[in-house]
């Protein structure tokens, strides 16, 4: 009982040690709350602009999330294709490495200009594009890593590659599967927001955030960065409990 309430309170304890030494800091330089907003500056703009906080913050969460699920459906079957096959590898890390060198922040505009007006597509659209990569490269890993005894042994056995995927491989890849989620889960929110700040008639937390800049309003653009934090915060453990559930083999016990 006591080591899953210190699993609780140590992330807990550590937020609000970061946001007691933010208030402090804005203290002691008498910074004004239009060059450095205080975490005190934030509870007004959370409680005049609650309704659009639950709203907004719904719209980019949905988005974000179904362009992750896009992505790990996309990354996966690609990193599937180049884990099995050497030839696929070497023909798609190239153009995989090359896209995603290309900084994200120059192809929104492109995309949004393709696809005018769909706005629910377009920031699914960006969010999947800037969160498959790493999925698609632990998938791939995970599988070109496996031992080739393990496939001997049951394709002796008269195993088919099915067989072989579900029962040695798919296990094998789990931990860099989870382990690319959780960061593609913070991708996913930057593409997401990315979109919402430069469509025109955006709508979600970047759209929040960029009508705070409009307004000269930093506690309430501060005030999104934080909610954005929150929301990357719990996705970030949803993927984490989800790890425990399927690959909690893996985790190895620390002292």
């Amino acid at each position: 009982m006591m080591k899953h309430w210190k699993k609780v309170a140590t992330p807990l304890i550590a937020i609000v040690a970061f946001l007691a030494f933010w208030e402090f800091i804005v203290w002691v330089n008498q910074w004004p709350n239009y060059k450095m907003a205080s975490p005190s500056d934030l509870i007004p703009a959370y409680a005049k602009y609650w309704n659009l906080f639950l709203i907004y913050g719904w719209q980019t969460l949905w988005r974000t999330v179904v362009g992750l699920l896009v992505a790990v459906v996309f990354g996966t079957l690609i990193g599937m294709v180049m884990g099995f096959s050497r030839t696929m590898r070497d023909a798609l890390y190239p153009l995989l490495v090359g896209f995603n060198a290309i900084p994200k922040a120059t192809v929104v505009p492109v995309i949004a200009l393709i696809f005018i007006g769909q706005h629910d597509f377009n920031t699914v659209l960006i969010a999947f594009m800037i969160s498959f990569f790493p999925i698609s490269v632990a998938v791939s890993i995970g599988l070109s890593t496996l031992e080739p005894e393990y496939r001997d042994i049951l394709r002796s056995l008269g195993a088919s590659k099915w067989t072989i995927f579900w029962k040695i491989a798919l296990p094998k890849t789990l931990p860099e599967f989870f382990g690319a989620l959780k960061v593609a889960v913070t991708l996913a929110f930057i593409g997401t927001n990315l979109m919402e700040i430069v469509e025109p008639h955006g709508r979600g937390l970047g759209h929040l955030f960029d009508s705070g800049k409009i307004n000269a309003d930093y506690p309430l653009m501060f005030a999104v960065l934080i909610a954005l934090a929150f929301l990357g915060i719990l996705l970030y453990y949803i993927v984490v409990g989800l790890e425990k559930i399927f690959a909690g083999w893996a985790e190895r016990p620390q002292g």
